[in-house]
């Protein structure tokens, strides 16, 4: 898992990354491919 500052740019790397929110903090998750996992917060 990545942890970063700008996130937005993570999620544009696959196209079934999703953005989650969980306890103040930004997830990005992806069912299909697991290593594209990224945290903000």
């Amino acid at each position: 898992m990545k942890v970063k500052n700008s996130i937005k740019s993570l999620r544009k790397r696959h196209r079934d990354n999703r953005l989650v929110r969980r306890k103040g903090r930004i997830y990005i998750i992806n069912k299909t491919n697991p290593r594209c996992k990224a945290r903000q917060g």
